[in-house]
């Protein structure tokens, strides 16, 4: 079942359990995929489904560290559901260990020995580790690795 279909499903189910928490966070995810599915007149792929997500989650955390810092802590605690309930419909995360024979990997392919190659690393790295690891980290450690 793709992402797409396992979402709508889930709307339905949050419909009939009567989670209405859920059934909000799910609707705004319905909500950004169609509105991504007619914009870029594309058939959604599990890819792209993780990448909406993957920016629904960071907006997410950014509108709870400034309710937080704004002394507002049940907005707070509303976006850290929200991002409980977008965060299952993400793959698993890569550990550190994997994570960095994954950049080993990718020096090995691409050659990079500096920062100069960086962004040749990071775009052989980036499809495989989409949706899997943070990229803001991965680019931390790539640079540790090549300076």
């Amino acid at each position: 079942m793709s992402l797409k279909a396992r979402i709508a499903e889930d709307v339905k189910a949050a419909m009939k359990a009567g989670d209405k928490a859920r059934l909000s966070t799910l609707r705004m995810l319905s909500a950004e995929l169609k509105q991504r599915e007619v914009v870029d007149a594309v058939e959604l792929t599990d890819a792209v489904v993780i990448a909406a997500i993957e920016k629904m989650i960071k907006q997410r955390r950014e509108a709870e560290s400034q309710y937080r810092a704004a002394g507002r802590a049940e907005l707070a605690d509303k976006e850290a559901q929200e991002i409980a309930c977008l965060s299952a419909y993400l793959p698993q995360r890569l550990s550190p260990a994997e994570l960095e024979a994954l950049i080993a990997e990718g020096i090995a392919a691409t050659g990079a020995a500096g920062v100069k190659d960086m962004g040749k690393l990071m775009g052989w790295l980036k499809p495989r580790v989409a949706g899997r690891a943070d990229l803001g980290e991965l680019s931390g450690r790539v640079k540790a690795r090549l300076g």
